[in-house]
């Protein structure tokens, strides 16, 4: 090869590599750190994680029991290249006030008002909801009160149907509704203990190993503050409240067909796939996966949990970024 020609190939490899860094390094999501945050809301500091484009369409992912925001921590930066990504922690949990039951109403009904207040202070008008555990019944009165902020449901093993309470764990717990007694009540305090946090965390999932200690090591001691278990014993005896609401929450279900993506542990011994299923008579517009794993089900699924969100998102919603 003469020089003149050895020049040139070396010029068109500096190209070309020069070419295909700029464009892989194009091709990869903007970074948007999460940012920790806290806002006012009736004299309570409500704790919220925050990322994502300000104008990009919005998230608001409300967690379940015993934990926090924290559950969506590696969810949050999967989708803050595109979405507007918001979750708070209730009254009660995280990083959030937690008055005494005194001092402040646990109900579902309550918890929702907070959430309701927090996403007008945010000027939330229009969001995507993530319905999880207790997520779903602060989410769906969210949704029946103000169905036309609702652009999307992503619901993971969040109930809103009768089969969905037809099993063992929630004997206990509907007797107290029915009588609450400080000794039923007390029969329930074994929820509340870290084997029972772990066993919510690693029944049904298919490799215990690859479950984060960080995860019952981020929950309990907040379970374990002065004062919290009879936070929490008030809402399990407020979670009563939430059956009776089924035929409304339901009926915003058929009357709106909010296009919904279902992403359901089906080993989840809480909350079992046949509460998954009757999603199916009352939505049209319906994506539905049963995932092999348990209760929660990002911590063994997220990446998939985000590609479908991903998928879903990109058909439902304008994403521009």
């Amino acid at each position: 090869m003469s020089l003149r020609n050895q020049i040139r190939f070396i010029l068109i490899l500096t190209v070309s590599s020069f070419s295909f860094l700029f464009h892989a390094r194009a091709a990869e999501p903007d970074s948007y750190p999460v940012k920790y945050q806290t806002v006012q809301i009736e004299g309570l500091d409500i704790f919220y994680r925050e990322a994502g484009p300000a104008d990009a369409p919005t998230l608001l992912l409300l967690h379940g029991f015993p934990t926090s925001s924290h559950m969506f921590r590696n969810l949050i930066p999967a989708l803050s290249d595109k979405y507007h990504v918001i979750a708070p922690d209730y009254p009660g949990f995280g990083y959030s006030s937690a008055p005494s039951v005194d001092k402040f109403d646990y109900t579902f009904d309550n918890l929702a008002h907070i959430m309701e207040k927090f996403t007008r202070q945010l000027q939330l008008n229009k969001y995507s909801l993530y319905l999880m555990d207790y997520g779903a019944p602060i989410g769906f009165r969210l949704a029946v009160q103000h169905p036309e902020r609702i652009e999307t449901l992503i619901i993971q093993n969040g109930n809103a149907y009768e089969e969905g309470l037809d099993n063992p764990f929630w004997e206990p717990v509907k007797v107290y509704w029915k009588e609450r007694t400080s000794t039923h009540g007390n029969q329930l305090r074994s929820l509340l203990t870290l084997d029972a946090t772990k066993w919510q965390y690693t029944t049904g999932v298919r490799d215990v190993k690859a479950i984060s200690p960080d995860t019952w090591g981020h929950v309990q001691p907040l379970l374990d503050r002065p004062g919290n278990q009879e936070i929490q014993l008030a809402l399990f005896y407020s979670y009563g409240s939430n059956p009776p609401l089924y035929p409304q929450w339901q009926e915003y279900l058929r009357k709106y067909q909010p296009p919904t993506l279902i992403v359901w542990g089906k080993n989840d011994p809480i909350f079992p796939a046949a509460g998954a299923y009757p999603y199916k008579q009352d939505l049209n517009k319906l994506e539905f996966h049963l995932l092999d794993t348990g209760h929660f089900a990002l911590e063994e699924e997220g990446p998939t949990i985000a590609r479908l969100m991903r998928k879903f998102l990109t058909q439902y919603t304008n994403t521009a970024h």
